[in-house]
């Protein structure tokens, strides 16, 4: 124990001497001072320097903690975070909770950067969209994604975003419009469908209606006016089918037909009633007078006489009492055969109680017994008579069926004669509430029909004005389209067709016909004739236009033509630069049919599109060359790169000098072709060097044969020719020059020497004598003086070390 104690207060100084009493207050007083000091500092506008001091030397705790918390910068904290760590805890979690704090709000405004980049681009791309499901949607969970984040975004990507959504709402009100047009469209076909189908079954209830339940004048005029209305608004602003307007005007003809004769027999009904009158008195010329009246009436082909006009036509057929000659006649046996079938076939309907057919064959009946005389009637008349009473017991009970339902329809037309509406919607439910009329075929109940025809007239009545006020907007229609007849007509006299701007005239073309559409409802009638005029003058514009277009369009054709023939041009180059050319020439071509600019455009875009592939497909073909040169030549430089001064030889250098000549250099890449270049030149100095350490070697084999008082027996071939011009040097200069062109260091004895053989030189050099022979030559032309000329008493041991120390610095 006692060697633990030690152990453990071994390192331990001293504690100082207790300071004296009478210093301890003043210290704390000093200490409280301070901590005043630094407490209204931190609650002042401290900087963030100074904040940074106060979290580090803050004589309390909570000083250091609040100091370290009221810094928000960050070099500022990183630099607290380090200076802390290990000293001060609660300042050191502060500055680390702050950083962390710092990271988080800056990773959230990275994420919602990236949001909002994310929302302008999905904005953009919704706006070139052709994906047109839930579009609506789409764009609301955007718009709603975007209020979330809109306050950090930067004016410059609120615009953006802005500008995105303005695109993808024109893009969708297009959309609406488009598919509201096709509605129309289809609720403009629905209706005229309906009104054929609603003339052509009035037409086939007419023509199969008996005598005594025809419809009133009023009731088919209403009718008639109605659905001229309905008619025109389903045309209006819409393709009809040739077929579809000819069998409606076919049905309304036949129609208005029908009134007229009505009306007809209506005026004459005085007439009528008095003839009838002196027929039973047997009175005047009734012959005549009922076929005056039948010619005065007029009544419509294939529609059923009233009772009133088949008594004038009976009238009319009788003549005086003539001998029966022929009563007994073929045809009169077949007009009663014919008779008896057409009783059997209503027979048989009645039985089936279908009352449409049955009157059909009654009808015919009652023609066909029209045209027999009273011998041939009389056996079928009492069959005839009865058939007609069980026709009529049908059509009682049909009409007890369909009672309720007509006095439902009346009222309901009853009630909404009485709503306010709106007059559209009106008009269109009293249409369909005589529709519904018409569909139960009509109702022999005369009072019953008059209650239903006041009241279609009287919820007509506040629709009246309206549609008056709509024919005073199809007047102004009608003036503003006779002004722009007039103004286009003043355009084509004052326009100089030879010199024009074919553009603006086809714009004015197209703002002719947008105007034209907008000037809509009209009058069909009124506007049959200045439609014909705005036609032909139209045609007139068109046919300069149309003409422009074709040459436009020979002109591009030519150019594609020609494109088309500089597919297979050569050489490539020149066919890219005329198809650029082509390509000018094309945006500089005036107007064309937008389907025929569309086919040669493609056309022409093909063949400048095969053109450039050539070029990429040789260009392909280039690289694919380089390559391959590259890694032939990158293998022949990895082979070359390891002949170095050290291992290699002169015969390893020139073949491999003569492996890179036989590479293709321009078919090679610039980075291997530099390459290549430096491995050449560094070649060619180790062919130097190498070729260099041989002759040295040599030089040092002649210069240590003739050492002492040796003579060389066979010198070099020249060498006596090289020795000749340095006669008068002295062994020792010949050294010293030696070491000159070595770049080797003379004795201090011999520097004077050597300043005065290089000041030499260099007043040789700037004198302009001839030019100085290669360090090579002259370091051989010094040794064959040195082993030809020089003395050998001169060729100490010494001055030959030097000399041969000189040449070896030459080595490798």
């Amino acid at each position: 124990m006692a060697a633990f104690i030690q152990k453990l207060f071994k390192n331990r100084k001293p504690s100082p001497p207790p300071e004296p009493e009478t210093a301890a207050p003043q210290k704390q007083d000093q200490q409280a001072e301070l901590r005043e000091h630094q407490s209204r500092l931190l609650e002042g506008a401290p900087s963030q320097q100074q904040l940074e001091e106060l979290a580090l030397t803050g004589l309390t705790a909570d000083l250091r903690r609040r100091a370290a918390a009221a810094i928000d910068d960050r070099a500022a904290l990183q630099r607290l975070l380090k200076a802390s760590k290990g000293k001060d805890k609660s300042v050191y979690q502060v500055v680390r909770q702050t950083l962390q704090g710092i990271r988080d709000e800056e990773e959230r405004q990275r994420r919602v950067t990236d949001q909002i980049q994310a929302l302008i681009k999905q904005a953009d791309e919704q706006a070139r969209s052709e994906d047109t499901k839930l579009y609506q949607a789409r764009l609301e969970a955007l718009q709603n994604q975007w209020k979330e984040v809109e306050p950090q975004a930067s004016p410059e990507q609120v615009t953006a975003f802005l500008n995105a959504v303005s695109l993808c709402r024109s893009r969708q009100a297009a959309l609406a419009n488009e598919a509201a047009e096709r509605q129309r469209h289809q609720d403009q076909a629905e209706q005229r469908t309906s009104t054929l189908t609603l003339l052509g079954s009035t037409l086939n209830e007419l023509k199969g209606r008996t005598t005594d339940t025809f419809p009133s004048v009023s009731a088919l005029d209403a009718l008639q006016k109605t659905q001229e209305i309905r008619w025109l608004e389903a045309t209006r602003d819409t393709a009809v089918e040739k077929a579809e307007q000819k069998e409606y005007e076919v049905l309304m003809q036949a129609i208005k037909s029908c009134i007229a004769g009505l009306r007809r027999a209506g005026q004459q009904r005085e007439a009528i009633e008095q003839l009838i009158a002196d027929q039973a008195s047997n009175q005047g010329d009734l012959h005549s007078r009922a076929s005056s009246l039948l010619e005065a009436i007029d009544w419509p082909k294939g529609m059923p006489l009233p009772s009133e006009l088949q008594q004038l036509r009976i009238i009319s057929r009788a003549r005086p009492e003539e001998p029966a000659a022929s009563n007994d006649s073929e045809d009169q046996k077949a007009q009663s055969e014919a008779l008896k079938c057409a009783l059997d076939a209503l027979e048989a309907t009645l039985e089936a109680r279908q009352l449409k057919e049955s009157r059909q064959h009654f009808k015919k009946a009652q023609h066909l017994a029209k045209s027999l005389d009273q011998r041939q009637l009389r056996p079928l008349s009492a069959r005839l008579q009865l058939l007609g009473g069980q026709l009529r017991d049908l059509n009682d009970w049909q009409g007890f069926a369909t009672h309720p339902k007509q006095i439902a329809l009346c009222e309901q037309m009853e009630y909404l004669a009485d709503q306010p509406m709106e007059p559209e919607a009106k008009a269109e439910r009293i249409k369909e509430l005589q529709n519904d009329w018409r569909k139960l075929g009509g109702s022999s109940d005369r009072t019953l029909w008059t209650r239903f025809k006041q009241a279609s007239d009287r919820a007509y009545e506040p629709c009246q004005a309206y549609f008056s006020v709509k024919s005073d907007l199809k007047q102004g229609h009608l003036n503003k389209r006779r002004a722009i007849c007039e103004q286009l007509q003043q355009f084509i006299e004052q326009t100089d067709w030879n010199d024009v701007d074919w553009k603006a005239i086809e714009q004015i073309h197209r703002t002719a016909r947008d105007e034209w559409k907008a000037a809509w409802p009209v009058d069909f009638r009124d506007n049959r004739s200045v439609q014909k005029q705005f036609d032909d003058i139209l045609k007139q514009i068109e046919k300069p236009l149309n003409e422009e277009r074709q040459r436009n369009e020979q002109r591009k054709q030519a150019i594609v033509d020609e494109a088309v023939q500089l597919i297979k041009h050569e050489p490539l180059a020149d066919a890219m630069e005329r198809a650029k050319a082509l390509q000018n020439q094309w945006r500089s071509i005036g107007i064309t049919r937008h389907r025929e600019d569309r086919k040669l455009w493609r056309a022409f875009r093909q063949a400048c599109d095969t053109i450039f592939a050539r070029r990429d497909a040789q260009r392909s073909e280039r690289e694919q060359q380089v390559r391959a040169a590259d890694q032939q030549a990158l293998a022949e430089l990895t082979q070359t790169s390891s002949i170095t001064p050290e291992t290699g030889t002169r015969e390893a250098v020139r073949q491999a000098l003569d492996s890179l000549a036989s590479l293709n250099q321009a078919a090679v890449s610039r980075a291997v072709q530099g390459r290549l270049s430096e491995e050449r030149n560094r070649l060619h100095a180790l062919q130097s060097t190498l070729a260099m350490t041989a002759r040295t070697a040599q030089w040092r084999a002649q210069i240590e044969a003739c050492q002492g008082h040796h003579e060389l027996a066979e010198p070099p071939t020249g060498w006596h020719d090289l020795a000749r011009p340095l006669q008068e040097l002295s062994a020792r200069e010949l050294v010293i020059r030696a070491e000159i062109l070595t770049a080797r260091p003379s004795p201090e004895a011999d520097q004077a020497l050597r300043m005065e053989i290089q000041v030499k030189r260099l007043s040789n050099g700037l004198n302009g004598t001839a030019a100085e022979p290669q360090a090579e030559d002259l370091l051989e032309s010094l040794v064959a003086h040195w082993c030809l000329a020089v003395p050998a008493a001169d060729r100490n041991e010494k001055l030959t070390q030097r000399l041969l120390d000189a040449l070896a610095s030459t080595e490798r």
